[in-house]
């Protein structure tokens, strides 16, 4: 019987160890499937970060040339508003120093509405 005992023993060992090569094997299998589900996820990530990059220089693009049109705009506007006010001094500019200087050099003094005058003693 120990010849029978030994041969199940060793049936039983070889057993063991073939679940252990099984177990082994999904193992490594599984932290394969790990590491290639994490380089993918990275490939995908970086897609998409990529696309997203696309995206946005494309808008900053698209918003930022609305933004030239419109300083460009609101520079013809500044010029010919200073345009028209240099003309305007250029045609009454002889007349508005004159009329300064006169108001400066002939002071005539008035006591406003609401200072009532000092009684006269």
């Amino acid at each position: 019987m120990s010849a029978q005992n030994s041969a199940g023993i060793q049936t039983l060992l070889d057993a063991e160890r073939e679940a252990q090569k099984i177990v082994q094997k999904a193992r490594e299998y599984r932290t394969k499937r790990v590491r290639d589900a994490k380089a993918e996820a990275q490939k995908e990530i970086e897609e998409y970060r990529k696309q997203k990059d696309d995206e946005f220089k494309k808008f900053q693009t698209e918003h930022s040339s609305g933004n030239k049109k419109a300083e460009e705009d609101a520079g013809k506007d500044a010029e010919s508003k200073l345009a028209e006010i240099k003309e305007a001094g250029g045609k009454a500019g002889d007349k508005i120093v004159q009329d300064l200087l006169r108001v400066v050099m002939e002071v005539k003094p008035e006591v406003p509405d609401r200072v009532t005058a000092p009684p006269a003693a």
